[in-house]
């Protein structure tokens, strides 16, 4: 396979294993996100592809070509990291330049290579300008620009915005996929935040405790998750315990707080994701369309939904709208949940 490929990698540190058997594969040209939470293994990961680190178990491959005892500098990969370290004493250009120096690259062919990734993130002309006099963002572009010049076949980016400020984090989000892209540049971004993931990524690998969760599109992993654990870790807590019963309308899920109709085949015990995106406020005269009723217990407003929690037979459920569609009633007031079965809801076996 032309990119990258890595076959079931084992990593311990002591009596703990970081990484069990992880294997996933990335095509050239392919931006992939490795998203997980805080010990899940990113970091390790990555610094065995960048062979910084040996794995105790498995290979590396790029092109079919196992990796294993190739040092770090001839690997041909990009590193960026969250702490972009400028060098101070130099310009922006001879920032930029620090790789194709290192390389022996011709004079004239690393000033027009500058000039070419400078104007690729967006800094054209700003060759001779003091790092320290630019933003946060703009530092982090040069650092980028670093990292695209030698041309590497494989550039790896751990956490690059975790320390800007949201506001230039949010800008920089779009701008780091579009230069990527444009670039047509193999890219493996490592990050804890899903949007950052799914807004970047053209597939996502979700690593939890040490192994492979889910591998997918963005679409794919937040509309079909496979696991409460993915379900979770996308900020969706209404799993509920129950069962599937198969019958001739379909099959019927059952909880502690209802029984609805999907159309899905499941039987047996699990949990059942009632989806907190795809409800709303107050009834709906439709024949596919089930309710729920509970008391209010709070509502807030984050510019772009309104978040509601609600309690239903002693169960605690989080849903969010982006028009509620009528007036919310008071606080400890009933309150109507309508949604589409199929839709909502998710059902994982034991």
């Amino acid at each position: 396979m032309e990119g990258l490929e890595i076959q079931d990698i084992w990593k311990g540190f002591g009596e703990v294993d970081v990484l069990q058997g992880i294997s996933f594969q990335q095509k050239k040209g392919e931006i992939l996100a490795l998203l997980g939470p805080s010990g899940s293994g990113k970091t390790t990961l990555l610094e065995i592809i960048a062979g910084l680190v040996e794995p105790d178990q498995g290979d590396c491959l790029w092109n079919g070509e196992s990796l294993l005892g190739v040092p770090p500098h001839l690997r041909n990969f990009g590193l960026m990291f969250q702490e972009y370290v400028l060098f101070p004493h130099k310009d922006v250009g001879e920032n930029v330049a620090f790789g194709l120096k290192m390389a022996g690259t011709d004079r004239e062919i690393t000033s027009d290579r500058v000039k070419e990734v400078l104007d690729l993130v967006g800094l054209s002309g700003l060759e001779n300008r003091d790092p320290a006099t630019l933003s946060g963002g703009e530092q982090q572009r040069i650092a980028l620009a670093r990292s695209l010049a030698p041309e590497p076949r494989l550039v790896m980016l751990d956490e690059p915005l975790g320390a800007l400020d949201r506001s230039i984090r949010e800008r920089l989000i779009g701008e780091l996929h579009d230069i990527l892209k444009n670039s047509s540049q193999t890219a493996l971004y490592v990050t804890h935040d899903q949007e950052e993931a799914f807004r970047i990524a053209d597939r996502v690998v979700i690593l939890g405790n040490g192994k492979t969760a889910q591998i997918g599109t963005p679409r794919e992993i937040y509309h079909q998750p496979n696991s409460p654990y993915i379900a979770r870790f996308l900020g969706m807590n209404n799993l509920l315990k129950g069962g599937a019963k198969p019958t001739s309308e379909g099959t019927v899920l059952e909880s502690e707080i209802g029984s609805w109709v999907v159309n899905d085949h499941h039987q047996g015990s699990g949990m059942i994701l009632v989806r907190p995106d795809q409800v709303q406020v107050g009834s709906v005269d439709s024949k596919k369309n089930a309710s729920l009723t509970g008391i209010l217990i709070s509502s807030s407003f984050s510019g772009s939904a309104i978040h509601l929690k609600i309690e239903v037979k002693s169960q605690q459920l989080g849903f969010s709208c982006s028009d509620c569609g009528v007036d919310l009633p008071q606080m400890g007031e009933p309150i109507q949940i309508s949604f589409d079965p199929n839709k909502a809801l998710h059902f994982f076996p034991t």
